[in-house]
């Protein structure tokens, strides 16, 4: 089982330790996932780089892309050696070269390959095996496809299922499309952790409001993961915890927030990291308030810029206002 109902979803491209590093000041109880990473990237590729992750980020998970039982038991371990809280086996993505690779969501056709995957991870691993799906892909989404699925798949030793409340098509959309086009159906999610209740089942797709997470919490589902929500308005993250946790500590504004992760972008910095390729990621920090849009304007316009550092940051700051108005937004 894992630490808390509230998880952050990996995004490719979005949630990498930059990301992570910065969201972690603003809700401390919250799990973060890392952007898939397949298991060739770490077998035969730059593995510390990928795996790479700031102290501050725990509770972490290493979620992995790939088919082949040996190699990702093998991609498991030097997870659990880099220091992740546990590793998650993506059966979501439907993209074409996820497809191509044979793993992400074309894998829930395969129930038993994916057994046999998280078997090898649990025999090579001591911290929890868990498994990110779809509620179906292509024609193949009835209810009792599912539960064989998930049934298959504990079968194996996994307690843990995130699932994203829509099914995937294959063919004929693209991931972006297949985040949004696909209907919503919390009802069967609700429906098999009934069904189901020895299982932690988690909730992911469309969740952007803390009212809207803790209804799901309320119809017994174990937590809630949220996406591009998080994303695009950090600060949204202060009302989940809000709703979620027993005791939730938030930041206490925007501006102290963006202060605490000065250090860390200064580090990174001296690591050889462009600015450019953090400050992406606190675009949305101040959305809702007064001055945000030249917060942004000012980032994405001079952060590429050579010798630009922290004081930018700053800088376009004081577009926001002090941080007393931040406080009461």
């Amino acid at each position: 089982m894992l630490s808390s109902p509230l998880h952050l979803a990996p995004m490719m491209d979005w949630s990498d330790r930059h990301w992570r590093a910065f969201v972690r000041l603003i809700t401390p109880g919250a799990v973060l996932y890392t952007e898939m990473v397949t298991t060739g990237a770490l077998l035969h590729g730059d593995a510390e780089r990928h795996l790479r992750f700031d102290a501050s980020e725990h509770p972490v998970v290493l979620q992995l892309g790939g088919s082949e039982p040996g190699d990702l038991a093998r991609a498991a371990r030097l997870g659990e050696a880099q220091g992740y809280n546990a590793i998650n086996l993506n059966c979501g993505c439907p993209s074409d070269r996820v497809q191509r690779g044979r793993f992400g969501a074309c894998l829930m056709k395969e129930p038993e390959l994916v057994a046999g995957c998280v078997r090898a991870m649990r025999d090579a691993v001591s911290v929890p095996v868990t498994v990110k799906c779809r509620l179906g892909v292509d024609d193949h989404d009835s209810y009792g496809e599912l539960v064989r699925f998930i049934d298959t798949v504990a079968g194996s030793g996994c307690a843990t299922f995130i699932v994203h409340a829509r099914k995937a098509w294959l063919q004929g959309l693209s991931p972006k499309e297949n985040r949004e086009i696909p209907p919503l159906d919390y009802d069967r999610v609700v429906r098999l952790k009934a069904e189901r209740s020895d299982l932690e089942v988690i909730v992911n797709g469309g969740i952007a409001r803390a009212d809207q997470a803790a209804g799901l919490m309320d119809r017994g589902l174990d937590g809630v993961m949220i996406g591009r929500a998080a994303y695009q308005d950090p600060w949204c993250l202060t009302a989940m915890e809000g709703a979620l946790l027993a005791a939730p500590t938030p930041a206490d504004d925007r501006h102290a927030v963006l202060a605490a992760y000065l250090p860390y972008i200064e580090s990174a910095l001296q690591d050889g990291v462009p600015l450019k390729a953090i400050t992406r990621h606190v675009l949305g920090l101040f959305n809702g308030l007064p001055g945000a849009r030249r917060w942004r304007q000012i980032l994405s316009e001079q952060a590429h810029r050579p010798g630009a550092g922290p004081e930018l940051l700053l800088q376009a700051a004081c577009a926001v206002g002090e941080p007393s108005a931040a406080r009461a937004a």
